[in-house]
């Protein structure tokens, strides 16, 4: 096992004492039903841990982060623009915590020291010149995110540094911020919540980390936080106010805040964006959402469809969800999207990131290391291993199935170690062993996937008898010893899953949590074809059988032949020819839709639906 590091714990200051002292030690409301494991207890192999390494090793340790990051800041000579130096030193920080490699902790530490020294007097860091500081487009939002990574290096890693530099930093925005022009929106195009996306986030986890109302009070007096209550903007609109990852980054703040300040009206949000993508077609089969960045509903599966940064506050605020509600059904979202959209995201081999990742059509890699997406990218990649296991009052739960080791405390003090053997998504067998430091009673709760049906359970071997029903929870709750092992097997039965909207009349295929996809490279008589010819094919629903990839994207993945055609109305497949599809991250895969001869094979989407 990695050297597992002890994280400072995850704090919150209650409101109700917001006209006590100026700081205050923070305090937990409680109230989640979940809580994650935190980031230096757990180690991930599968596919999981290999897009962790091939993130660190070929991505995070191969930009030139002296020219393309550090140089502009200590230039200060921009008038516009962003580079995205925050959100780079916070997935340095989290993968140095996450692995204690040597090497990425080397580099937070050559990012965080260098990004400090070029702090001035009165607390900016930025690559502005000084007559556009705070006010032109993009500078508060580096200046979060900037704040968000100094704050992590202080969570993990105890830097008191990093802490006043932060501090500084956030002091200096608080002191200018009633300069703001009243004709901002006007002035950039842009409303102020995409503006200053991250914003609200990097105050309330720098009260977090200080206990100091001040910011705590910027976010909900002057950035009115609890009353946003914005609705879901269709189309690239003035302002721009459908931006799905500032939404979604605000509905994240939000909850952040009900942790404080329970509100209902905090969760409206967040649960009218998740309703809007899995209700009314706002997401695709995939996880992907939204067009050139904002908000649609029509299911357009081409070009630039699926923006990473949307994707990377999808899984967080899904994980926020599970969290607070403890819904299986978060569960079952982060994982489609994980799999699916977030992987495809990525080069296989990790150096390059995508900005887009389209259902059909050709998908292209960004060109830069900087900006947005390749940083949120590898933000979230370093955030995947707190999604696997969450404690809660009385025990642990399992949230994503891949090989891993995680060592946590539950609530009487008994230290456990728990570990999954599995192939997983190839196949829904996964072995558990947990070992408690003592016998000790307490429960386990095991996701069972949404298109899971006849999953089943094995405790030391012998069946457990309640139902593991599909989209829920299932709860094992017996006194455990060292060595217990629960057996989970989770059929994975091919099916064709029915297009919506653009897709309609069409069908994709799935297993288990995988989208497969077609690559035409893969056949001569298919290249040079366009997205809609490919999605005209006609497959055979009973010839699909499971095949090995050869390890060509993934070590170990798989993939399916079948019989197609051509041939719109035949009602046969003899003259017909093979197709082999792929899994989604496929980085040559081009349409996910085909055509059945008889549509009543194929089934609405148990996630996206509505149902």
């Amino acid at each position: 096992m990695k050297q597992i590091i002890r994280t400072r714990g995850f704090f919150a200051a209650s409101l109700i004492f917001l006209c006590a002292l100026a700081a205050e030690p923070p305090s937990a409301l409680g109230g989640d039903a979940l809580t994650p494991v935190e980031l230096g207890k757990v180690e991930v192999g599968g596919e999981i841990g290999r897009r962790i390494d091939v993130t660190l090793r070929n991505n995070l340790l191969k930009i030139d982060a002296e020219k393309d990051f550090l140089a502009p800041f200590r230039a200060k000579s921009a008038r516009g623009g962003y580079i995205g130096l925050g959100k780079l030193i916070d997935s340095a920080v989290r993968l140095a915590a996450y692995g204690n490699d040597p090497r990425a902790t080397a580099l937070k530490i050559r990012l965080i020291e260098e990004t400090i020294e070029t702090q001035e007097p009165d607390g900016y860091i930025g690559r502005m010149a000084a007559p556009a500081r705070m006010w032109n487009l993009w500078d508060v939002h580096e200046m979060a995110y900037i704040i968000t990574g100094l704050v992590a290096d202080h969570r993990f890693f105890d830097a008191e540094s990093s802490l006043r530099a932060a501090r500084r930093l956030a002091d200096y925005i608080l002191a200018r911020w009633e300069t703001m022009p009243e004709d901002w929106d006007r002035r950039t195009g842009t409303a102020a919540h995409v503006s200053f996306t991250g914003l609200e986030g990097a105050m309330l986890a720098l009260h977090r980390e200080t206990g100091e109302r001040r910011y705590l009070d910027f976010c909900v007096r002057r950035r009115a936080l609890p009353d946003w209550d914005l609705g879901i903007v269709v189309g690239r609109r003035r302002l721009i106010e459908g931006h799905v990852y500032a939404y979604l980054a605000r509905c994240l703040a939000q909850l952040d805040l009900f942790r404080l300040r329970p509100d209902e009206k905090l969760l409206r949000p967040t649960r009218r964006a998740v309703r809007f993508m899995t209700e009314r077609d706002g997401m695709c089969i995939t996880g992907g959402v939204g067009l050139w960045e904002i908000w649609t509903d029509d299911q357009d599966g081409r070009g630039a469809l699926g923006e990473t940064c949307a994707t990377a506050y999808q899984l967080r605020v899904l994980d926020g969800l599970l969290r607070l509600e403890g819904d299986s059904r978060c569960g079952d979202l982060m994982e489609r999207t994980i799999l699916n959209a977030l992987f495809a995201a990525q080069s296989p081999d990790g150096r390059k990131i995508r900005y887009y990742t389209p259902l059909e059509g050709d998908r292209t890699y960004f060109p830069k290391d900087t900006y947005c997406c390749p940083c949120n990218y590898r933000r979230i990649i370093a955030e995947l291993p707190t999604m696997i296991y969450y404690r809660f009052p009385g025990g642990l739960a399992i949230n994503l199935y891949t090989a891993s080791e995680a060592a946590l405390e539950l609530d009487d003090g008994t230290s456990l170690k728990v570990g999954q053997e599995t192939d997983y998504p190839n196949s829904g067998r996964v072995a558990i062993r947990l070992d408690p430091s003592r016998p000790a009673k307490f429960a386990v709760r095991l996701r069972i996937p949404s298109w899971c049906k006849g999953a089943s359970a094995t405790v030391n071997g012998k069946r457990w008898t309640s139902p593991a029903a599909a989209g829920k929870f299932l709860l094992i709750e017996r006194e455990w010893k060292s060595g217990d092992q629960i057996a989970m097997d989770m059929p994975m039965t091919w099916r064709l899953v029915l297009g919506r909207k653009r897709q309609s009349g069409r069908a994709a295929v799935m297993r288990g949590p995988v989208v497969f996809c077609l690559n035409p490279q893969e056949s001569a008589s298919l290249r040079g074809r366009d997205a809609a010819d490919l999605g005209a094919i006609v497959i055979d629903p009973d010839s699909i059988e499971l095949r090995t990839d050869g390890g060509t994207f993934r070590p170990g993945g798989v993939a399916c032949s079948l019989r197609a055609t051509d041939v719109g109305h035949a009602k046969d497949f003899s003259h017909g020819f093979s197709l082999r599809l792929t899994e989604f991250p496929d980085p040559d895969g081009k349409v996910v839709y085909f055509r059945l001869p008889d549509l009543s094979r194929a089934s609405a989407d148990e996630l996206l639906s509505g149902e």
